[in-house]
């Protein structure tokens, strides 16, 4: 059985390619192009949500935390920039409390990049770690005399623990 249509009759009149092995338009070309890239530029980012406000909250606190005396009346600000020395524990606390309590946090806050939240949730788990570690040293290997943690350094250890599970949690939800 032929087709005894003529091809003008036929579905594509002047056309002997199928539909789909014709040219595409250069201006669907440009769109589909613009929409990956938007699909793309969608899944990195977060909505946190409440916890925003929570990983805010967390961030005043560690900024607090810096403030207040840490050990023998020095501030954690002072022990950042080495005016005073207080041991090597308390002051990497200082610098990773800053770079992933304060500014990973802030960046992460600013930017919403599920990226900056996965690393501001291990950073902030790291910086845990060593704020404990730090709290410790200062109540069993500090020398005899020697002041215990103030409180500066414990209100900034539990920022930073506030931090460690917001931004975990946010980090794996990815809403």
């Amino acid at each position: 059985m032929s087709d005894e249509r003529s091809p003008r009759d036929r579905p594509g009149a002047g056309s002997d390619r199928a539909p789909w092995d014709r040219e595409s338009d250069p201006a669907l070309s440009a769109l589909e192009t613009e929409l990956a890239g938007v699909a793309r530029r969608v899944e990195r980012r977060i909505d946190p949500g409440l916890a925003a406000l929570v990983a805010a909250i967390g961030t005043v606190v560690v900024v607090a935390g810096l403030l207040l005396p840490w050990v023998a009346g020095a501030t954690g600000w002072q022990l950042l920039v080495g005016a005073e020395s207080a041991g090597p524990l308390p002051r990497l606390f200082t610098f990773t409390a800053t770079a992933f309590g304060v500014v990973a946090s802030a960046l992460a806050l600013s930017t919403r990049y599920w990226a900056l939240a996965w690393v501001s949730a291990v950073g902030c788990g790291i910086s845990l770690v060593n704020g404990v570690w730090a709290v410790w040293s200062r109540q069993t290997l500090a020398p005899e005399g020697v002041e215990g943690p103030g409180p500066g350094l414990v209100l900034a250890v539990v920022g930073v623990g506030l931090l460690t599970f917001t931004w975990a949690r946010i980090a794996l939800q990815r809403r």
